[in-house]
């Protein structure tokens, strides 16, 4: 007589379908992460500051000073405070005349760097193609 055995209920979880659910996910997060980020474009330079060409046009300079007050000199000549509005819409008029003209940003030292972000992206709106940073040289 051919006796069957009872089989015994497995206790183990087969943990090989969640890894491949795990490893799948991780791919497409990683793949996703970096378009997901937000920021404002910013051209890093490659070796130590240079200043500007002084052939090069008189760039405008859009300043944020310790109160929150925005400011916008083109060359030499400094004007009164103004709304954000104001400001984009100057910047916006001045690149649609002469578009190769750089754009500055000049933040007070104890101004919030939010701040300083939120006039960045005022100028990228503007239609500034690119917006470098002023800064001074350290004092020895």
């Amino acid at each position: 007589m051919y006796v069957r055995k009872r089989r015994r209920p497995v206790s183990e979880i087969n943990v090989v379908p969640y890894i491949d659910v795990m490893l799948v996910l991780l791919i497409i997060f990683m793949v996703t992460a970096p378009l997901v980020t937000q920021g404002v474009k910013v051209d890093l330079p490659k070796a130590q500051a240079q200043p500007l060409d002084e052939e090069s046009k008189p760039p405008l300079v859009a300043s944020v000073n310790a109160q929150g007050q925005y400011f916008l000199n083109v060359g030499d000549s400094q004007q009164e405070p103004m709304s954000a509005v104001d400001l984009a819409t100057l910047v916006a008029a001045h690149l649609q005349v002469e578009p190769e003209t750089p754009v500055v940003v000049k933040g007070d030292g104890a101004v919030a760097y939010s701040q300083v972000v939120q006039l960045m992206v005022l100028l990228q709106r503007a239609g500034a193609p690119s917006v470098g940073l002023m800064t001074a040289p350290p004092e020895e």
